[in-house]
């Protein structure tokens, strides 16, 4: 296979463990005999610095001329002026709205030599092993009106929550089409008692779930479900929620795994490339240390194998290479151990 990658490094650590991820790209591609195309590009403070723009209208081109874009993270306090006109997580969200990716996947998955790690108690984590899937291009984060004015006299800042149906609609069929190939559980996560887009979230909800007799659905408030990751987290299979709520709650579980650097993401439209990240961000106070954790974006690469270019088996050889080294004790700091950030990625190719 050919195929042609888009590379965004993005700020802080990002470009480090972005190169991790890549080498363990290139290994895959030497051992089943694939064609992997790098291009670099620039997205978030960096392209700021550079272009006066966190993502100018030629790096978007570029990402959506791709099979695939991998991008490390974005931000830091260089760019946290709240009055300032772009801001690097305003390039994150044109390049989801450009790329049309709709659904965010996060796996959520404890490896039992890690579970010390966690805040939890050890039996709280057994078993743990589930996926949310986050809207991605509605809610407050895109609504219109949004601004900040002033009103009889006093400063005022809006934000509009606003969803379509078909918004709510593909990513919940998405959510029952992946709880076939799991437990057949979905957990429709909502704020219906209060909000008027969550009340129309799970009427679309109903609905579908009535379509799909052979999987389980169960409609949760948001507060409950924060509530139920913590205290009983082997109970979820799915969650499927809008974009603030999924943005929050998947946050919160990334502490099941013990670190945030052990988590991947993929976002996902219905056609076009997706877009795979790791969950956590910048971490500006360890960037150009070389300690940061890879095993994220490196299994948002295995995402990126698995959803974008087709390759399962190739896939399934990076997790299983993953696993593999967290079982045989090799961690970085953040968990405990000692390895680097490219001793880490070491590890895993050798196992590949």
């Amino acid at each position: 296979m050919k195929a042609k990658i888009t590379l965004l490094p993005g700020d802080g650590i990002g470009p480090e463990v972005v190169a991790e991820a890549v080498r363990v790209l290139e290994t895959i591609a030497s051992k089943f005999g694939h064609t992997f195309t790098f291009i670099e590009r620039l997205m978030g403070g960096c392209s700021i610095d550079k272009y006066g723009s966190s993502l100018i209208d030629e790096t978007l081109a570029d990402c959506q001329a791709s099979d695939a874009v991998l991008l490390g993270s974005v931000g830091g306090p260089k760019w946290d002026d709240p009055i300032a006109k772009d801001r690097p997580e305003r390039g994150l969200l044109a390049l989801r709205k450009g790329l049309g990716v709709f659904a965010n996947l996060r796996p959520v998955k404890v490896h039992p030599a890690l579970i010390e790690w966690s805040p939890l108690k050890p039996e709280k984590l057994t078993g743990v092993d589930f996926l949310v899937l986050r809207e991605l291009t509605g809610g407050l984060y895109f609504g219109w009106p949004k601004g900040r004015d002033v009103k009889d006299g006093r400063e005022r800042a809006v934000d509009t929550l606003e969803y379509y149906d078909y918004e709510i609609k593909r990513v919940l069929d998405l959510a029952f089409k992946l709880a076939r190939q799991r437990k057949k559980k979905v957990t429709s996560v909502d704020k219906a008692n209060v909000l008027e887009s969550s009340r129309l979230w799970r009427q679309i909800a109903t609905k579908i779930g009535a379509e799909h007799p052979d999987v389980e659905l169960e409609h949760m408030l948001v507060d409950t479900a924060s509530m139920r990751l913590i205290t009983a987290p082997a109970l979820m299979d799915i969650i499927v929620t809008e974009n603030m709520f999924g943005d929050i709650l998947t946050d919160e579980a990334s502490v099941l795994a013990g670190s945030m650097g052990m988590l991947p993401s993929a976002s996902l439209g219905s056609s076009g490339p997706g877009l795979y990240e790791p969950i956590h961000g910048s971490a500006p106070d360890i960037a150009g240390m070389g300690i940061a954790n890879p095993i994220g974006t490196i299994l948002s690469s295995a995402m990126l194998l698995r959803h974008s270019l087709g390759l399962e088996v190739e896939a399934a050889s990076i997790e299983k290479a993953v696993d593999e080294s967290i079982t045989e004790g090799c961690r970085t700091l953040d968990v405990g151990g000692k390895l680097i950030t490219r001793q880490m990625a070491d590890e895993i190719i050798k196992r590949l």
